[in-house]
């Protein structure tokens, strides 16, 4: 799926008002600055030509729509993630600091978490993502097959959270909920929950991400499963006795 139109001869590179030659970086960055402007998302087509000093218009000789600008912002953030990552001899902690890494840019980025849980960039980010990501899966020795499968299940889930653990609530939102649970919690029935209160004490972890504790799981999953596919060691042969038979005692007499 193109998400942009190639910066080729098709398109008119001419000076904008400012006197700046566009580019597709240039326009990606200027709408991410909009996007993550103090107060909320000010991405509109007449804001970003004002921060780019174009005509508006112009965002369109690189883009097709602000649906494709979106998702081309998308798969740069991908690219945050990958910068540092290096997948050491252990598939299992790469896998690890892979899940980490989108972790964390979607909590850097929240206003374009919902996007990356849900939308699928097809860009050269998303690629190579996914190229190390499969290619840790088989190198932990799973077929191409399941392979592909398990790193879907894996990062879906990643992304999932992260969006979540990113939701950007209205300010003393997230205080209000964590205080009126605990009021809740400190003055519930024990008749009327029994498992409730036998576990009372530890309820405060309610209100806590799971990211890490799940990422964990997902690993340990599958580093379980991987074991299925493991060549099993074959038991060596026992070798044949060359003591002689003697018979039992009834052939003496």
């Amino acid at each position: 799926m193109a998400t942009t139109r190639g910066t080729s001869d098709r398109v008119r590179r001419r000076p904008t008002r400012a006197g700046v030659i566009l580019e597709e970086s240039m326009i990606i960055d200027a709408a991410l600055r909009l996007i993550e402007a103090p107060g909320g998302n000010a991405l509109t087509v007449r804001r970003l030509g004002v921060e780019l000093g174009a005509d508006p218009s112009a965002v369109y000789r690189y883009f097709r729509d602000m649906d494709a600008l979106l998702i081309a912002i998308a798969d740069r953030l991908i690219s945050e993630t990958l910068a540092d990552f290096e997948a050491g001899s252990d598939w299992r902690e790469a896998l690890r600091e892979m899940g980490r890494g989108v972790h964390d840019s979607m909590l850097r980025h929240p206003r374009l978490a919902q996007l990356r849980a849900i939308r699928f960039t097809a860009g050269p980010n998303e690629l190579r993502a996914d190229d190390i990501g499969i290619g840790l899966l088989l190198r932990a020795g799973f077929p191409p097959a399941d392979a592909v499968r398990h790193f879907r299940d894996f990062i879906d889930a990643v992304l999932a959270l992260a969006a979540m653990d990113a939701i950007e609530l209205e300010p003393g939102q997230e205080e209000a909920d964590k205080q009126a649970l605990a009021q809740t919690y400190a003055t519930f029935s024990p008749e009327e929950y029994p498992n409730l209160a036998a576990v009372r004490d530890h309820l405060t972890q309610i209100t806590a991400s799971p990211f890490p504790g799940v990422l964990d799981k997902l690993i340990d999953a599958l580093a379980a499963r991987a074991e299925e596919f493991r060549p099993k060691k074959r038991k060596p042969k026992r070798k044949k006795s060359s003591a002689p038979i003697i018979d039992g005692p009834e052939s003496l007499a």
